[in-house]
């Protein structure tokens, strides 16, 4: 039987190594390096249909360890009345995003909420946290990202927050969701990371300019984009850098997407 506990980070983070998509050579490096749904390692466990875009659990992949400080983007379908088991987690900062259904998450900090979406849930592993996650639902699947972002430094205390942020807040802009310093209402996150949500129609633009030494993943919830000339569709993701002006526009109705800002 499969439980939690499987589902750990088997790839040694010792090295706090913030490089990714290890290139073999300085002639494969690209400005935007796209990374396809259907080439993302993952599998289905019954109760768990999982996508890694990184190296995890037991996928490994040496161009794709890490991107910067972000570790980890699974992509997770957990069928009804099925779930995490308490398992434990230390030294990370933990994003979760449900995209459809509930998630009912409990931890040893005391934090026990029900998570839909467009709510961002942040919970700092620090020194050592408990928790698990649970579809609470009879009949649907629940359908999520979960997130890893090295913290800026370890042996953080342990804690938890959950905020909503209303669907109309996010249409045809990039709405501020988390950073470090919890500005313009985001949830705070223990690293110099700014993490954005926008819903944009088809055809509708947005722009986000890269200071010096920034790099940006961008990972498509929903729909379809244009990026600085590249289409990437549902469930793609792309790495930046050495860009300094991201222009994005929608190819379909209510694309959604995430966009983190990276030291």
């Amino acid at each position: 039987m499969i439980t939690a506990s499987d589902f750990s980070c088997k790839i040694d983070l010792s090295s706090r190594d913030k490089t990714t998509l290890k290139l073999k050579n300085k002639r494969d490096i690209k400005m935007i390096n796209i990374r396809r749904s259907d080439e993302r390692g993952g599998g289905n466990y019954g109760w768990l249909d999982t996508k890694y875009t990184f190296s995890f659990n037991n996928y490994y992949d040496l161009k794709y360890m890490s991107f910067r400080n972000l570790r980890v983007i699974n992509e997770d379908w957990v069928e009804a009345n099925q779930g995490f088991g308490t398992h434990g987690h230390s030294d990370m900062e933990i994003i979760t995003y449900v995209i459809e259904g509930e998630l009912a998450h409990k931890d040893s900090t005391g934090g026990s909420e029900v998570l839909r979406p467009h709510e961002v849930q942040r919970m700092t592993a620090g020194t050592g946290i408990r928790h698990s996650e649970f579809n609470p639902s009879e009949t649907e699947k629940v359908h999520l990202y979960q997130i890893w972002i090295l913290p800026e430094k370890d042996g953080l205390e342990p804690g938890y927050e959950q905020t909503y942020f209303a669907p109309e807040t996010k249409k045809g802009r990039l709405k501020l969701v988390a950073s470090r310093g919890g500005d313009d209402g985001s949830v705070k996150i223990n690293q110099d990371v700014k993490l954005y949500s926008s819903i944009l129609a088809n055809g509708e633009t947005v722009s986000h300019h890269l200071a010096e030494n920034r790099h940006v993943w961008i990972q498509i919830v929903k729909g379809a984009l244009d990026l600085n000339g590249e289409t990437l569709n549902a469930s793609d993701g792309a790495a930046i850098s050495d860009e300094r002006l991201l222009e994005i526009k929608s190819l379909a109705d209510d694309t959604e997407f995430l966009l983190f800002d990276l030291n």
